[in-house]
C-alpha cells in the first residue's frame, strides 16, 4: 500500500520510500481533477455546500501528500528523492494553475454568487465567497485562453526555477568546508564552538576542526575568531553562495523575476510587488515600500553613530591608525564592544539554555497564557532520529499535533520555519492540526545536552508562535484556517512569542543551569537586558535593507537599463551596510526568502518589521496586565491565534488591542527615539 495516498495521522514517514511519489502524486492529482470538474458539471441549484464547501476539500489528499513530499525534500533529501519531487513538481503546479482557469469552476462560483443563498451569507462564509471570487479573477479566470494557457506555462515553470534555486543554495552550503588541525589558528573561539567542529570532523572520520557555512558554524567563526583572514574566507565564501560554478543561481534569479513580472503584467498589475500586496496590510508596493522608507529614516541617525562608535572601539584596541572594521570584522568587533560595554558575553548564557528545558519552559508559558497542554508523544516515527512528535490538548481534546527537528544536517536546508501538514476540519471525524517545527540550533556534544544561544531560543518560541497559529487555529473553512493570513500578519503570533525571552518571570521557568539547576543570577540578567538593544540600529537597518531591496527589484528593476543583479543590489545594500561590502558580493543569489517558491516572500520581506510593529505593540498590553495574564492570553488566543483569516486583520488587531497598531511601541523597545 502506498503510504502517501491517503491521510495519516501521526504520518508513517517510516514508510515513505522515493518510488512512492510519482504514482501517488499522479493518482492523487487525477482524484482531485475529478472532484473539481463534478463540482463545475454539477446540475441543479448551486448551494454553498455543492460549490465552494466542495471546492474547500477537493483537494485534501493531494495537498497532504504534496506537503509530506516537499518536506522530506528539505529536511531528508536524497538523490532519488530529489528526483522523484522533481518529477511531480511541475505536475502540481500546473495542476493548481488550472483551477482559477477552469471556465467551467468559474461559471459554478459566479451561478453560486448570483443566488439568495449567496447574498444572504454572512461571517467567515460570506468572506470565503468574496476572497475566492477576487482570488479567480487575480489568477486570471477571465483571460482569454491564450492568456490562460501563457499563464499555466509561467506558473509550472516558476515552480520548476524556484526549486532548483533552492536546491543550488543547499548544494553550495554543503560544497565548501575547511578542516584545522592546528589549535593555535582558531585562537578566540568560545569551548562550545570548538567542540561542535571537533565533533563534526568526526562524524566524517576526520581528525581537527571542521567549520561550514551552517549557521552554528559560521556564525561563531564570524563572531569570535582572532584570525582574520580565516574570517574574510568565510565571509567571502557564504557572500558568494550559488554564484558561480555547478550551482550558480544567476540565470535563475533574473529567470524568476522576469516570470513573476509577465505574470503581474498578464493579470492587470502594474508590477509583482502590486500583485502579491493586493490581499495583504499593505495593500500596495508603493505602501510598503514608504513604510520601510520612513522606518529607515526614524532609524538612520542612530545607525550612523553605532557605526562610528564601532570604528572608535577599534581604534581604541589596536591604536589610532587602526582602519574601520571589514565587512568581516564587524560581528567580530562589535562582540568585543558588547562585552566591553555590558561585561556581558553571549556565551555566559548558553549553560542556562538546554534545548529540552527551553521547550519544557516555552510549553508551560504558552499553558500559563492560552490554557493549553502540550505533550510528548513517544514511539511516533519521524524522518529522523532527532524528530519527536507532540500533540496539544485542551481537557481531553486533541486540537493539534506537531513534529520538531532542531539540529543541522547535510540534507536539511539552512534556517528556521513552520509548516503546515495537515488543517483540521471540523466536518471530518478525528481530523485535527497537523504541523512542523525545524531549525539548525546548537547541536549537543561531547555528552552535554544542546546548550543554545539567547538568540536560538527565540528563534524556538518564534517557530512556535506560528505553531500555535496552526494548531488553535477554529476556522471552518480550510482556506481561511490558521496561518493562511495576510503575509504581513503572519509573523505577529510568532514575533509576540519572542517577548517571553526576554522577561524575568517566563525565563525563570526555562533557564536554570544544566549543571546546577541555578535559574540565571541577576547580574547576568541585568548585562543581558541592558545590552538588548545594543547595535539594535544596525540590526534594524539589515532588515530594512533586506525589504527595501526585494520590493525594489520587484517594482523597480530593469535588466537592460539596470544591468546585473548581483552589482545592482549590492549598491542597495551598502546603503545599509556598516562596513564597505566586497567585490563580489552575491548574496542575493542565496537569498532564498525571495526566490526559493513562486511567490514566499517575494515583495513581502517588509513584512517581518511590519509585524514587528504589530507585536511589539500587541505585547505592550501584556507589559500593563502582566506578562502572564490569562484574560489577556486569551484574548490574544481568542482575536488572533484562533480567527485565521476570518476578518481583516486590521479588526482581528482593533478586536484584540483596543485601537489601530501605534509604531512608538517597537522604537521605544528598540531605544531608538
Amino acid at each position: 500500500m502506498n503510504p502517501l495516498l491517503s491521510i495519516q495521522t501521526p504520518i508513517p514517514f517510516d514508510q515513505i520510500r522515493p518510488e512512492h511519489v510519482e504514482p501517488a502524486m499522479d493518482q492523487l492529482l487525477a482524484e482531485a481533477q475529478r472532484r473539481i470538474d463534478a463540482i463545475a458539471a454539477s446540475e441543479g441549484a448551486r448551494t454553498y455546500e455543492n460549490t465552494l464547501g466542495a471546492l474547500d476539500t477537493a483537494t485534501d489528499e493531494v495537498d497532504f501528500a504534496m506537503t509530506v513530499v516537499r518536506h522530506l525534500e528539505t529536511v531528508a533529501t536524497t538523490p532519488a528523492l530529489r528526483a522523484a519531487h522533481n518529477a511531480v513538481e511541475p505536475k502540481f503546479s500546473a495542476f493548481y494553475s488550472r483551477i482559477p482557469l477552469h471556465a467551467g469552476l468559474w461559471a459554478a462560483l459566479r451561478a453560486f454568487a448570483a443566488t439568495d443563498e449567496a447574498k444572504a451569507l454572512t461571517g467567515v462564509r460570506a468572506r470565503n465567497l468574496k476572497k475566492t471570487m477576487d482570488y479567480f479573477r487575480r489568477a486570471g479566470a477571465e483571460l482569454d485562453e491564450a492568456g490562460k494557457k501563457r499563464l499555466a506555462e509561467i506558473d509550472v515553470e516558476l515552480a520548476q526555477v524556484t526549486t532548483k534555486f533552492s536546491e543550488h543554495v543547499l548544494d553550495s552550503t554543503n560544497a565548501f568546508e575547511e578542516v584545522f588541525t592546528d589549535i593555535g589558528r582558531l585562537v578566540g573561539l568560545p569551548e562550545s564552538a570548538l567542540a561542535a567542529a571537533r565533533a563534526s570532523a568526526k562524524a566524517k572520520g576526520i581528525d581537527g576542526w571542521r567549520f561550514t557555512l551552517q549557521g552554528p558554524s559560521y556564525l561563531a567563526l564570524m563572531t569570535y575568531l582572532d584570525n582574520a583572514a580565516i574570517r574574510e574566507r568565510f565571509y567571502r565564501a557564504y557572500a558568494n553562495r550559488a554564484a558561480s560554478g555547478a550551482h550558480d543561481n544567476h540565470e535563475l534569479a533574473a529567470r524568476i523575476l522576469a516570470l513573476r513580472k509577465e505574470k503581474a503584467k498578464l493579470l492587470g498589475f502594474a508590477d509583482f510587488a502590486d500583485m502579491v500586496l493586493v490581499d495583504r496590510m499593505a495593500k500596495t508596493g508603493a505602501r510598503a515600500f514608504e513604510f520601510v522608507q520612513n522606518l529607515k529614516s526614524r532609524t538612520e541617525r542612530f545607525f550612523a553613530a553605532e557605526t562610528e562608535e564601532l570604528a572608535a572601539f577599534r581604534r581604541e584596541l589596536e591604536g589610532a591608525g587602526a582602519p574601520a572594521p571589514a565587512a568581516w570584522d564587524v560581528a567580530y568587533y562589535a562582540e568585543k564592544q558588547r562585552q566591553a560595554k555590558y561585561d556581558f558575553d553571549e556565551e555566559e548564557l548558553r549553560p542556562y539554555f538546554p534545548l529540552e528545558q527551553v521547550v519544557a519552559g516555552m510549553f508551560e508559558t504558552v499553558e500559563r497564557l492560552y490554557g493549553v497542554k502540550v505533550t510528548e508523544v513517544k514511539g511516533v516515527p519521524g524522518w529522523h532520529a532527532d524528530v519527536k512528535y507532540y500533540e496539544i490538548r485542551e481537557g481531553g481534546a486533541v486540537l493539534g499535533s506537531f513534529y520538531s527537528d532542531w539540529f543541522p544536517r547535510e540534507d536539511k536546508r539552512g534556517g528556521a520555519w513552520m509548516d503546515a501538514f495537515l488543517t483540521g476540519e471540523p466536518a471530518v471525524a478525528g481530523r485535527h492540526h497537523v504541523g512542523l517545527i525545524c531549525g539548525n540550533m546548537t547541536p549537543p556534544v561531547e555528552g552535554k545536552p544542546a546548550l543554545l544561544t539567547h538568540r536560538e531560543v527565540e528563534t524556538v518560541f518564534h517557530e512556535f508562535g506560528h505553531l500555535l497559529h496552526h494548531c488553535l487555529s477554529r476556522v471552518q473553512v480550510r482556506g481561511l484556517s490558521g496561518t493562511s493570513v495576510a503575509w504581513d500578519f503572519v509573523e505577529l503570533p510568532s514575533q509576540i512569542m519572542e517577548n517571553w525571552c526576554w522577561e524575568r518571570p517566563s525565563l525563570d521557568l526555562f533557564a536554570r543551569h544544566w549543571e546546577t539547576g541555578a535559574p540565571i543570577p541577576d547580574e547576568l540578567f541585568e548585562k543581558m537586558r541592558k545590552a538588548r538593544n545594543y547595535r539594535a540600529a544596525a540590526a534594524q537597518m539589515r532588515q530594512l535593507s533586506f525589504g527595501i531591496v526585494d520590493l525594489k527589484l520587484h517594482r523597480e528593476y530593469d535588466a537592460e537599463r539596470d544591468g546585473d543583479m548581483v552589482a545592482y543590489t549590492r549598491a542597495i545594500l551598502q546603503e545599509f551596510a556598516p562596513a564597505p561590502l566586497p567585490e563580489p558580493y552575491a548574496m542575493i543569489l542565496a537569498f532564498t526568502h525571495l526566490f526559493a517558491s513562486p511567490v514566499a516572500y517575494g515583495a513581502g520581506y517588509y513584512s517581518y518589521k511590519w509585524a514587528e510593529v504589530l507585536d511589539a505593540d500587541a505585547f505592550s498590553l501584556f507589559r500593563e496586565k502582566g506578562v502572564f495574564d490569562r484574560e489577556t492570553g486569551l484574548r490574544f488566543r481568542r482575536h488572533i491565534l484562533e480567527k485565521g483569516d476570518t476578518e481583516d486583520p486590521e479588526e482581528l488587531f482593533r478586536s484584540f488591542r483596543g485601537r489601530d497598531p501605534q509604531l512608538e511601541p517597537l522604537l521605544e523597545r528598540q531605544g531608538l527615539q
